[in-house]
C-alpha cells in the first residue's frame, strides 16, 4: 500500500498513524487483507529533547505507542540518509517482534530512550540500526 511521497510532520506522530494502520490491518484485515507492506516517503521532523542519538527513522519504531503489540506478524523498518550520506550511523532502526523483549532483556527499553531521543542506544544493542 503506497502511503504516498511526501509524507511530512512530527516523526512521532506520523509514526502514531502508521502503527494504527499496521494494527488495523493485522486485526481487522482492514483496508486491505495481509500480507500488506505500507510503504512510503518524506521528509520528518523530531523536536529534538535531551541529548541523545536517534535522527528521525531511528526514532520512529522506538516510540512506545506505535509497536502493534501481540501481532507476531508485523515488522517496520524506517531508514533515511539524515541529510548526509556515511557520516553517521544511525539513519534508521528495524522492528521485529521481538525487539521490545530483547531490549528488555539487554536493559534498555525503547519508553526510557523517547523522552532524550535516544533511539539509538537501545537498537544498536540489538543490532537492530
Amino acid at each position: 500500500m503506497n502511503l504516498g511521497d511526501s509524507v511530512t510532520g512530527e516523526a512521532s506522530e506520523v509514526a502514531k498513524v502508521y502503527a494504527a494502520l499496521a494494527r488495523q490491518i493485522a486485526r481487522h484485515g482492514d483496508p486491505m487483507e495481509p500480507p500488506v507492506a505500507l510503504i512510503s516517503g518524506g521528509e520528518c521532523t523530531v523536536t529534538v529533547r535531551g541529548n541523545g542519538r536517534g535522527g528521525r527513522c531511528t526514532g520512529i519504531p522506538a516510540f512506545p505507542r506505535n509497536r502493534p503489540r501481540g501481532h507476531p506478524n508485523v515488522y517496520a523498518i524506517a531508514c533515511d540518509t539524515d541529510g548526509l550520506d556515511g557520516t553517521e550511523d544511525n539513519a534508521g532502526a528495524v522492528l521485529l517482534p521481538e525487539s521490545s523483549r530483547a531490549a528488555l532483556a539487554s536493559g534498555s527499553t525503547p519508553r526510557d530512550c523517547s523522552p532524550n531521543n535516544d533511539a539509538f542506544r537501545v537498537f544498536s544493542r540489538l543490532e537492530d540500526s
